[in-house]
């Protein structure tokens, strides 16, 4: 029978044979990290090698001067010879002379031939290098195959008409015969490949199933260098149609009578309340960064602006981790004077909407082509549809959320799930939701009328998540002071802002509008972080 003492031995035993097998098991993944990287290293030293096999023409070629690397571009001489866009060539070009200027996206040497996909921007053509008697020689040829892939180059050749369309390319319908080929760029050993980074989830699937394995990009790795990351055709056309997100929204507001104003982003006080903001020492004294133009808005409808509009940042320091969550993005706001109702805004905002939603669908289908194909979208329907916030938690008592709480705020949760119940009953992915109660809005929040536990307040959503916070405002300094200290907002941080309101203030209201978040949801993308240019989250400063 085994004693005490035993048991403790067996014990021990038992302890350090577990440690022996945990530092082996450590020793042998730090042994498998090792070798890994060093395989890595090994293959860019490789990669490395062979973008410097050659850079400049062979002795005595009689074509020389027609392709290897070009001098370095000081603005030494003025543009001789205009350059083709690559996007703009289709078959009308046949027969034509071009000098394009490009990435090589890809590039494959074949004997006495290199094919080379160039790209740039969204564009992709094929160009052909054939050996002949006169104007391809076996170095050009041999030069363009070792060309490292994203390196800028300049080709001249004549654009022709394939037998057959070449599907791997935007420009199916044509290919370029190239007959001189020189490096403006070389690109070093790449992170990771851009073909890889533009993989679809179709793709990756489709390969799968046929036991192969595609390279694909972490979101860490692909933020790490974001300048490369912008270089695959969905990201370029994301960004074309937010730019294109920010002309219609000024076109739009500027017809109904808005004018652009530009308001402080380094305040003295809290602009939302709550203690979300970025502090920075302002010449000796404590300021913060504008979590909002909230409260500039107003003064500027207090200076008889009538109705004002801004695009500019915003900063919100909370540690939020999620999908739609940034701690850094753009605010697409305005402020509007009112008569008697803030219906009045909500039909401006409505305008707005129906403005983007067709001016995107008219002007950018061919960029949502291009993000369909790496990130598979239903379109965004639109129709105009209010419910009141009693009526959407009546909506959800009847589908599965009998208990909800008629004064407290929506979880994401039920937010998504009231998203997906309007789309069937209204189809409608756009929407807003009206009189929201008192207790989960802003300090600056116009009570209603009929019941003071409720608000003069809305959201807008696309596909059940909020794009738009807003609601008409306290004009009255009195109310203002008394709704302040009711959330526990220090009198002193927003007195200059409840001064503005002592010297007659109009009735008024307005919204805010998160640009990345409307095009992440417009576009059906499931994460921020794809339609914000350099994403600033709580873990990321960086590049």
């Amino acid at each position: 029978m085994a004693t005490a003492e035993d048991e403790k031995q067996m014990s021990s035993l038992s302890l350090e044979e577990k440690e022996k097998k945990k530092e082996e098991k450590k020793a042998a993944k730090e042994a498998e990290k090792a070798a890994k990287a060093a395989k890595q290293a090994e293959l860019a030293a490789q990669r490395g090698q062979k973008q410097a096999v050659m850079t400049q023409p062979e002795e005595g070629d009689p074509v020389k001067d027609k392709y290897g690397d070009a001098p370095m571009v000081q603005s030494s001489q003025e543009v001789s010879r205009p350059y083709t866009d690559i996007g703009q060539i289709d078959a009308s070009w046949a027969g034509k002379e071009v000098l394009c200027r490009a990435r090589v996206h890809n590039v494959r040497g074949k004997g006495k031939g290199c094919f080379l996909v160039l790209r740039h921007r969204t564009a992709t053509i094929q160009v052909l290098l054939f050996v002949n008697e006169t104007t391809v020689t076996k170095g050009m040829v041999k030069y363009a195959s070792q060309l490292p892939r994203e390196s800028i180059v300049d080709v001249e050749g004549v654009v022709t008409v394939p037998e057959s369309p070449i599907a791997s390319c935007s420009q199916s319908e044509v290919e370029v015969h190239g007959h001189g080929i020189k490096a403006i760029s070389r690109a070093a050993v790449l992170p990771f490949e851009i073909t890889d980074a533009a993989h679809s989830e179709a793709e990756i699937k489709a390969a799968a199933e046929k036991g192969e394995l595609l390279v694909t990009v972490g979101q860490d790795l692909r933020l790490n260098n974001r300048f490369l990351d912008l270089r695959t055709p969905a990201n370029q056309a994301i960004f074309k149609i937010q730019s294109g997100v920010c002309q219609l929204f000024k076109d739009c507001l500027l017809k109904q009578g808005f004018q652009e104003i530009h308001t402080p982003k380094i305040i003295a006080g809290s602009s939302e309340g709550g203690s979300a903001v970025f502090k920075v020492d302002y010449m000796g004294t404590e300021a913060c960064l504008a979590q909002s133009p909230q409260l500039y808005k107003q003064m500027a409808i207090c200076a008889d602006f009538d109705r004002v509009f801004e695009v500019g940042p915003v900063f919100r320091a909370e540690n939020s981790w999620t999908h739609r969550h940034l701690c850094e993005f753009m605010g697409l706001d305005f402020e509007m004077a009112i008569h008697q109702h803030y219906f009045e805004v909500l039909d401006v905002v409505e305008n707005l909407f129906e403005t983007v939603f067709h001016g995107l669908a008219e002007q950018f289908a061919k960029d949502m082509a291009v993000v369909a194909e790496q990130y598979p979208f239903e379109k965004a329907v639109f129709k105009r549809l209010r419910l009141t916030f009693a009526e959407a938690i009546q909506i959800l008592q009847e589908n599965g959320y009998p208990d909800i709480d008629p004064l407290d705020d929506l979880s994401t949760e039920m937010e998504r799930n009231l998203g997906k119940l309007i789309k069937q009953k209204y189809d409608t992915d756009f929407y807003i939701i009206h009189r929201y109660p008192l207790g989960v809005r802003p300090f600056y929040t116009m009570p209603c009328a009929d019941d003071p536990r409720l608000s003069n307040s809305y959201d807008v959503f696309i596909r059940g998540e909020e794009i738009i916070s807003g609601a008409q405002r306290i004009h009255s300094a009195e109310l203002l002071e008394e709704r302040a200290k009711a959330c526990g907002i220090p009198i002193p941080s927003v007195q200059a802002y409840i001064d503005s309101f002592k010297y007659g203030a109009p009735p008024h209201g307005g919204v805010g509008v998160g640009l990345e978040r409307v095009v992440m949801l417009y576009l059906g993308l499931d994460n921020i972080r794809k339609t914000s240019l350099f994403p600033r989250d709580p873990k990321r400063i960086m590049p």
